[in-house]
């Protein structure tokens, strides 16, 4: 990991944070990508891959929970970092950061739900095809 300015430098598949971990920060891109990668019984899927100007990790910040996935860096990518305490001083001095936040928070949940009703059909029509075998 190199240190060049505001925030940090991770080379290509360095890890920045580790699913599974406490976490006590949340992320926002400033260059490159980041793969947002969850871990199931050895196998790694590469949920979204993130990009300049979004917020990442952010959950940590609000429910100090274990981290729900890994993030990894794709290709060289510059992170700054925010902590909580840091998180609600911008958020005091700049409240629309909150609503760009929680705008992309929910744009997330969306296409989660999205994704899960495509995955039950999937898999309702699958078995709706073994039944009829």
């Amino acid at each position: 990991m190199a240190d060049g300015g505001l925030g940090k430098t991770y080379d290509d598949g360095e890890i920045i944070v580790r699913q599974g971990d406490v976490g006590d920060c949340m992320f926002v891109i400033q260059a490159g990508q980041v793969e947002v990668v969850v871990e199931n019984d050895g196998v790694d899927t590469v949920l979204r891959t993130a990009e300049p100007g979004e917020f990442i990790g952010e959950m940590a910040i609000f429910d100090r929970e274990v981290r729900s996935a890994t993030l990894r860096a794709a290709g060289s990518a510059r992170l700054l970092t925010i902590d909580k305490k840091n998180f609600l001083k911008r958020i005091q001095k700049d409240p629309s950061l909150a609503f760009s936040l929680v705008q992309s928070m929910s744009s997330r949940v969306r296409d989660l739900s999205a994704q899960v009703a495509r995955l039950k059909r999937r898999s309702e029509s699958s078995g709706q095809v073994l039944d009829g075998s």
